[in-house]
């Protein structure tokens, strides 16, 4: 009896952790595997994703390939939907799941897209890949793949 209790103890705070969204932790910028075909690539960002009930928060601080400061801040449903900005170029987001792995980001300002970010965490957790096209936070269009490793 004493080895099933503990056994179900094990289990029951083991299985937060199992759940827990893939893409939540610290990911720091891979500037050697980062391409963009358009625009300039940043040169460093580190991006903090946090679980925060039915919400992940995104938090991204770093330096643009001009040298410019990044600083953004978002919320989205971790099942997707409509999110909430409270920091970036965008005054809008939104997120769709592809797969518990894959997800698809859009912002928006003043009612229009302008820009769409697919991200894709790998199988093994370590690395997030994020393909990017629309316009940059300076007007001008951006297209690229940055990767993240975690931290």
């Amino acid at each position: 009896m004493r080895k099933i209790l503990c056994a179900l103890a094990l289990l029951a705070f083991a299985t937060p952790l199992l759940a827990s969204d893939p893409f939540v932790g610290t990911w720091t910028l891979n500037s050697a595997k980062t391409k963009y075909t358009t625009g300039t690539a940043p040169k460093n960002v580190t991006l903090v994703i946090e679980e925060q009930g039915a919400s992940l928060q995104v938090t991204g601080t770093g330096t643009t390939g001009d040298g410019s400061p990044i600083s953004v801040k978002y919320t989205v449903p971790v099942k997707g939907g409509v999110g909430s900005v409270m920091e970036g170029d965008f005054d809008g987001v939104s997120s769709k799941v592809v797969s518990s792995h894959s997800r698809v980001n859009t912002f928006t300002k003043a009612g229009k897209e302008i820009r769409t970010r697919h991200a894709v965490v790998s199988a093994d957790g370590k690395m997030l890949s994020t393909s990017v096209k629309g316009t940059g936070a300076d007007g001008k269009p951006v297209a690229g793949e940055d990767v993240y490793d975690k931290q």
